[in-house]
Parts: structure tokens; sequence; C-alpha cells
């Protein structure tokens, strides 16, 4: 084996780190042993970064991105998500399936698919991930890691790989992001500290919360022992103004409108229309410890622990036109004249006041203890057994929660005889209203408003577990091969939703427990005992939304609501019924148990002007899915102790077997000009609520509709992608840049929804007593879908201190039965630019997004709209050992739509304000 140690490969190696520290995930050249004895170089700045980010792009046999971190806490933007939508054929998403975007950017997808196709690794491993928001954890269930719980202090690089390897670990069908942490020896002898103090301001929830982070790194002086410690404790308010279109029906061919109004068979209309008002305060804590050993030049041995906590308490309310209540499928009130259809859509509708009719409800919920967490520890070692050989290692365990133990919930029914209107105005916000309802603030009992439910899901807790051994074998070789790896791969991932409990209203007797409900009583509750349908029992006083809520949403429609605190909801929640045995909810309730068991060959060669490696790897997974279903009180295996009916619990095994070989070559046209050419067989496992998700449903408005739901199917197999990449890379000047690349993606075993009905038994305000309801439910099913397109990417100096970039992504992905495919965006571009001289530095981008499918959601699509972002970050560096930074996001205030079926069915909007980051580091 033979090591030419240029100054431009020593430079490229010493920035990176040890090559070799993530050995695991090295995606440069794989024969660079000799390079572990290199001194560290550290190169820092924005002119730093981009040099060292398109070294390791040239340098690698295979296609890979790379952004690098400038100094310590210093990405290019302040979350790791922001900082990879800067690649060309990345896409970036502020929500993970359909709660709505938050002002956070969270999940990562590659090349118009969707995030769960995309595999998130931190230093070449998996990690126990969580989700904060309820119906994220009993509801859909990705294989994507939230991003929310990775700070981008951590971070040393991301590599961003986009054609497979066989040593790599499979689950990226069309790409994995290794975040690669600091290690210690990637420091000088000695005691090294970096610490960060900052705040942060969002504009819409107008609060400024404190920011801190710090490292703490020794070095013995022989560099054969480091030990690093970081620490972080980040704080912000979040506040999300939104209007919510929560699904749409049908008016029914037949029904007594449908025959009055013979136009109006078979239209849709909104099922709810809301103003809905989101607030949360987040606080990330946690830190990350590493101690590496080399005590020969031979051996090192490195051992890693993580943790990541994110309080994440919200509160979110919604006061809401009852669409369904109003038409109720074609059977409740028709419209007045001068109704408007279009897209078979009842665009414009107005009802006259009937005294006898509910036209409004409204939803409070709050979520005290909300929270989600991820942590990790993990052992790595390499040995050179000699000149020729080398042995490297890997085990380690990772868990996530998400969590929910709390939901504080009120249901009120408002709008009484009040009469209704909307007007859909496209994906722009709805104009609508309760006809002349005063919703400043609560109304009078049986006049106005009246207590109409209380439910929610109590003890959640989504336990996400794995567990990893890897073993892998690098023989060197002189001559066109220069090198042969081998290795082997054992883990074992778990997730697992267990003792789900949904309340439901409750009596509170003499002695101040619960008493169930008598259903002939006053209020529903026996004589002695207090009533949650008393008013003499609601909370007394009340809050209204901010004074500017909305105001930037467009749209004529409620913004002065009433609600109550958190506090006084907390305290109402006492008329609840809690209890873990009568009230366990099996339905929400699912478990995955996945053995995976690899075994990869890879070939790496290199000659005058070609390069590259060819492998195979074989993956053997065991996997075991739990559901309950509803059975008969007779199956002797039937639960009975649930309110909500007999339940047993099934479980299915499979086993699949799949070979995934890969091709990457590189030729070199001159010192300048690559051409790459790769090709691949990958995969992914479906998404956990896919294979064994909870069943959630949303009963019909009124008796006898047909409500809707969806579930998990166990029998849903891994999916399988064939893909080709052709890439021209032209390195035309120093940190300039000009590719074009190609891609084509067959997948099989794509998953799409079918459609299934099934009966559950109901308890809900239209079925106080319990009835067994209809539902279509949306099942997963194996198909069959193609993405293809293009990548374009630039980047220019211009002298010494300035430079642009721009890139641009079209992909056009469609499955079997030419639909769309989930989050497939067609044409996604980047513009920036950037200025960085001896103290001052700043950078301004520019991110558009065209619309994407998004899943299904109450039975109807989910698009997202296209979407823009503009953000910006001012530097000035004092000395080498002081600097202050300024990061703002979101500068153009952008506003997020959703879509069902056609434009003329808005799904919500939403607008999460601007935020702004002050950050000062000093470093020791």
């Amino acid at each position: 084996m033979k090591l030419q140690k240029t100054a431009l490969s020593i430079a490229i190696l010493a920035g990176l780190g040890f090559a070799g520290q993530t050995f695991a995930q090295d995606s440069a050249s794989t024969g660079a042993k000799e390079a572990d004895d290199l001194d560290t170089v550290v190169v820092v700045g924005i002119r730093g970064s981009i040099e060292k980010s398109q070294d390791a792009k040239r340098e690698a046999k295979n296609r890979i991105e790379v952004v690098s971190a400038e100094d310590i806490g210093k990405m290019p933007d302040h979350n790791v998500a922001d900082s990879l939508q800067r690649i060309a054929g990345v896409n970036i998403s502020a929500a993970s399936a359909n709660e709505g975007a938050f002002d956070e950017n969270d999940r990562v997808s590659m090349r118009g698919t969707s995030p769960s196709f995309t595999q998130t690794l931190i230093d070449g491993h998996n990690i126990g991930s969580g989700d904060w928001f309820v119906l994220n954890q009993s509801g859909t269930v990705g294989r994507s890691v939230s991003y929310s719980l990775l700070p981008s202090e951590l971070v040393q690089k991301v590599e961003v790989i986009k054609s497979s390897e066989a040593r790599l670990v499979e689950g990226g069908a069309v790409g994995n992001v290794n975040i690669v942490t600091r290690r210690p020896l990637n420091f000088g002898e000695g005691f090294t500290s970096h610490i960060s103090l900052g705040a942060v301001n969002a504009d819409l929830p107008g609060k400024t919360d404190p920011q801190l982070s710090a490292l703490a790194n020794w070095t013995n002086d022989s560099r054969s022992f480091g030990i690093m410690v970081q620490a972080f404790s980040e704080e912000r308010h979040l506040r999300r103004d939104g209007q919510e279109l929560l699904g749409y029906e049908r008016i029914l061919p037949g029904s007594p409108i449908a025959v009055s109004n013979p136009n109006l068979s078979g239209v849709y209309y909104p099922t709810l229309i809301g103003s809905a008002l989101f607030e949360q305060e987040r606080k990330r804590t946690g830190g990350l410890v590493s101690a590496e050993f080399k005590p020969t030049d031979d051996f090192k041995f490195s051992l890693t622990g993580f943790s990541s906590r994110m309080k994440a308490d919200n509160y979110n309310r919604n006061y809401m036109l009852w669409g369904s209540r109003i038409l109720a499928q074609g059977s409740g009130q028709a419209p007045a004249p001068g109704y408007v259809v279009r897209n078979n859509t009842l665009v414009s509708a107005t009802f006259t006041p009937d005294a006898t009719r509910q036209y409004g409800i409204y939803d409070q919920i709050s979520r005290p203890g909300a929270e989600s967490s991820s942590n990790f520890i993990s052992g790595d070692f390499q040995w050179d057994v000699n000149d020729k050989f080398r042995l490297s290692g890997q085990l380690g365990t990772s868990t996530g929660h998400g969590k929910t133990p709390t939901q504080d919930v009120a249901e009120w029914d408002v709008g009484l005889g009040s009469g209704a209107g909307w007007r859909l105005n496209g994906v722009g916000a709805a104009d609508w209203n309760l006809g002349n309802t005063n919703t400043g603030a609560p109304g009078t009992f049986n006049t106005s408003m009246k207590l109409d439910w209380i439910f929610g899901f109590q003890d959640v807790d989504v336990v996400d577990k794995e567990r990893w051994l890897k073993l892998d074998g690098e023989v060197f070789l002189d001559g066109f091969f220069t090198s042969l790896q081998f290795g082997v791969r054992d883990a074992r991932h778990e997730r697992n939703l267990d003792n789900v409990v949904a309340q439901g209203p409750g009596c509170i007797g003499a002695n101040g427990a619960v008493v169930p409900f008598d259903w002939a009583a006053t209020y529903f509750c026996p004589a002695g005992s207090q009533s949650p349908f008393d008013p003499a029992n609601w909370p007394s006083g009340y809050r209204n939304y901010p004074g500017n809520f909305a105001s930037g949403l467009g749209g004529s429609f409620p913004r002065n609501i009433w609600y109550y605190s958190p506090e006084q909801l907390a305290q109402f929640n006492r008329f609840t019924t809690r209890d873990p045995v009568s009230r366990r909810f099996f339905p929400a309730e699912y478990g995955l148990d996945e053995r995976s068991t690899a075994a990869y060959f890879q070939a790496n060669f290199e000659g005058e002007k070609w390069a590259g490696n060819f492998g195979l790897r074989y993956v053997r997974t065991d996997m075991e899915a739990a559901n309950w279903v509803n059975t008969s009180a007779t199956d002797p295996r039937a639960v009975t102790t649930s309110a909500f009916g007999p339940f047993r619990q099934d479980v299915v095994t499979n086993v699949y077997k799949d070979w995934l070989p890969s091709v990457n070559l590189r030729y070199s046209i001159d010192d300048n000009k690559l051409l790459r050419f790769a090709v691949s067989r990958t995969m992914t496992r479906p998404d956990y609520s896919a294979i064994a998700g909870a069943v959630s449903l949303s009963p019909p408005a009124t008796v006898g509709g047909i409500g809707t739901g969806s579930g998990g199917n166990p029998e849903l197999e891994p999916i399988l992608s064939t893909n080709f990449d052709a890439t021209f890379e032209w390195y035309y000047g120093e940190r300039a840049l000009l590719s074009v690349s190609g891609f084509l993606m067959d997948i099989d075993n794509y998953v799409t929804l079918g459609n299934e009905r099934r009966s559950y038994l109901t308890i809900d305000s239209s079925n106080p007593t319990g009835a067994m309801v209809q539902y279509d439910l949306s099942i997963p099913v194996n198909s069959q879908a193609k993405v293809r397109g293009f990548e374009v990417a630039w980047e220019q100096p211009f002298g010494d201190y300035f430079g642009v970039f721009a890139n641009y992504t079209f992909a056009k992905g469609t499955t079997e039965d030419g639909g769309d495919m989930l989050g497939t965006s067609r044409n996604t571009y980047n513009l920036g630019g950037y200025f960085e001289n001896e103290h001052f530095n700043a950078r301004l981008n520019y991110t558009y997004r065209s619309e994407f499918f998004s899943g299904l959601d109450r039975a109807s699509a989910f698009y997202q709209d296209e979407i823009d972002n503009v953000s910006a970050s001012f530097g000035y560096k004092f000395n080498d050992n002081y600097s202050i930074a300024l990061d703002a996001l979101n500068l153009n205030n952008p506003k997020t739509a959703y879509y069902a079926e056609n434009r003329d069915r808005p799904r919500s909007i939403y607008q999460n304000g601007r935020q702004y980051y002050l950050t000062f580091r000093m470093k020791f």
C-alpha cells in the first residue's frame, strides 16, 4: 500500500480529523491507513469549511456531500437540518407527519422521497429517537429521526451519502445522513474549553430565552489519551397561529339534501374549520462524553455517551365551525340559496340560524409533561494488526422516548342556534363565521354553549431501542486493488407503546372519588355527585387569544377567542376517569421487534484514472409485530376488562432475506474534472406505524354515519430500491465547483394505502352508552414506485472574500397507479452568498421547495403547498478566542399551507414567525 503525503492530502485528512476515528462510516479513500499518524490541522471560517467539504467530496469513491463545522458550535446554520437543505437533492420539513409545520426544521429527506427513506446515523450507528407530539407517538410513526434532539454544537461534520456501498449499514433506501461528532484526540494536547452563551428571541411569542453550551477537552502530552465533555441547555418559546380544516366529507347521493339540491349530490364539504392557536415552551438539555485511548500507533479505542432530552409542554386550542354536524352527509341542514360549488367542493355556503342546531365545536388540549429524548452509549476500536490488515468494531445501545403523560382536555359545543357560513379561498385562509356568536367570552349554558365531551390519551410512552454489534476487517493490497473489506453486523430494534389510557368524563362522588355515569340522571351523574356537565363546576374566569393572532394569515374568521388556562383545564379534568384497567385503550397500543443480521464483502480499487469499489451485502430481517384487535367476549384469548370492548393480541412473525449489491466508479478526466457512476440495490423497512401502527379512529359526527381511521399491516415486506446515478464534477478553481447529476430509483414494495371497512365499539357524545360503529380504515399495502431526476450545483468565489452558491434539484416520483409519491417535491433550489475577512463574516440564503404529497389524513389527501425561506447570519471575530454571531431565521415570515385532493380543498395554513439567535463564543 502506498500513500503520497502531499500537502493537499495532508490538509484534507488532517482537517477532517483522524481518518478511521469514525471508521465505521469513513466515506473517503479506504486505503489511507498511514494517514492516522498525521498531525491535525484546524481550518476554520466559511472558506475553510467550503474547502474541507469540497475536498472530502472530491476524494470519495462514492457520491457524498459533506457539511463541515467552521468551528466549535458553528455549523453554517443554527439547526443541522437547515444546513443540510443547502445540499442539492436534500429536502427538509418542519413536520414528521400531518401535525402541521412548526418553526424548527425537524426531518431530512433525499431525492423526492419521504424522510423514512433517508437513514440518519450518528458516528455510523442508528439511534433510538422519540417525538414529543402525541399524534406522532400514537398515529403516523416513521423511521426518520427527529433533528430537534440534535443540537449543532455536537457536530464536527455531516456526511450525506447518495450512493451506497456494501460496507454501509442498510436502512437508507435513497441515502444516508451520518452526523460525525468530535473526538478528544481531534484536539491538541492539554486542556481546551469552548463556551457559547446566547439568547433566542421569537417574534410571535415575544419571548427571549437563554442558550448555553460548553465543551471541555483534555489530551495528555503524548496524545495517547483524551477525554471530552460537552453540555447544552437551550430554552425557547414557540407560538404557531393557524387555521385548520380537518378533513372533508361528501353529501351522499339519495340523502335529503341531495334530493332537494341535486347539484350537491356527491359534493365534498369541510368537516371542521377552525382558528388554531398552539403555544409551547421547549427546554433541551443534555450532552456528550467521549474518551479516546491510543496506547500505540496501531491500536485505539473510544467510548462515547450521548443524552438529549427536550421538555415540550404544549397547549393547543381550536375554535371550529362544525361542517359535518351541520350537513351530516346530506341528512342535516341545506345551505341557503347562493352557495357555490367548484371542483366538486362546496366552497361557499351560508346556513340560516336554527335554534335546534349546533354549528360549532371548541377543543382545548393542554399537554403538560410532553417530552422526547434520545441517548446512546457506543464503544469502538481500531487495530492495525500489521501493515496489511486492519480490524475494527463497534458495540452500542440506544434508547429514545416520546412521552405524553397527561392530556387535559375540554371540548365545548358552541354556536348553538347561531347559523354559520364559509368561503374557501384556495390554499389561502378561508373566511368563516358562526353567525353573531360572541367568541371573546364563554357562552351561556344551553343558550350558546355547553360541554360536549372530555377525551385524550394518557400515560403515552413510546419506547424506541436499538442494540448493535459489528466487526469489520480490511486487507490492504498493492496494485490496482487497494483493499478488501468484509464484516458482519447484528442489531435488534424494538419499538413499543403499551398501557395507553383513554380518559373520559366522570362524576365526583361525595367522598371525592370518581364514580361512573348514570346515563338516566341529570347531567349523567348519580344523585349526590358532581357532574362536569353542570355549569356550576366549570372554571371561572378566562383569557383571550393574543391581540395579533393570525394577523399575517389573511382571511376573515374569528380571532378574538376566549380560553381557559392550562391550570384551569387541569383542575377541570378532575372530572375524568383515568383508570388504567377499565380505560385502557388497546387499539392505540402496538409492538415491533426486528432482528437484523448482515454480512458484506467489498473490494476497493484505484488506478491512474479509475477508482471505485464493488461489493455485496446480505441482510436477514426477523420481524415480530403485535397488535390488539377487536374480538368476541367468548374468545378464550380476549381481555374483557376495558370499557372499549373485548380485545385480543395478535402476533405476526415474518423473515425476509435480501441481497444488496453495489458498484461505485470514479473516472478522472483530468486533474479538475471527474465522472462518477453508481449502481446499487438498497433497502429500508416500512414505517413503524405501517407495520404495527395503532388503530386511530375519527368517529362520525352523527349516529349512523361512517367514521374514518387508519391501522397497520404486519404483512408488509421491506422496501427495496434499485438505484442508478451518474455525475459530472468540475473543480475549476479554489472553492469553485460545477456539478451535474442524474438519478433513477426503481422501488419495489413501496408502501401505499388501501381501504378496508371495520366495526369498532365507540363511546362518545353521539354514542354515550357505546355502540358498534363502522369505520373506513386506510391500510398500508405494498406496491411499486419510481423516482427520476437530476441535480445541478454551483459554487463560485469572487476574490478572497466573497462567494456565491446555487443548486437545483428536479425529482419526479410516481406510484404504479400513477399517483404521487410521499414527500416528492418536483422543484427545489437554493441561492446564497457569503462574505468573510479576518474579522467579519456574513451569509444570506434563500430556499424554495415546491408542493408535495404529505400523506392521508382523515381519509383525504394531504399536500403541503410550495414554501420559501430566507435566512441570514452575521459574525464578528474579535480575536482567536472571542467571537459573536447573529443568526436570523424565517426572515420572510413564511406561511406553511396544506390542501387536500385539489387546491379548492384547503387543509390548513400556519405562521410561526421569525427567530433571532445571538451567541457569544469563547475558547481557551
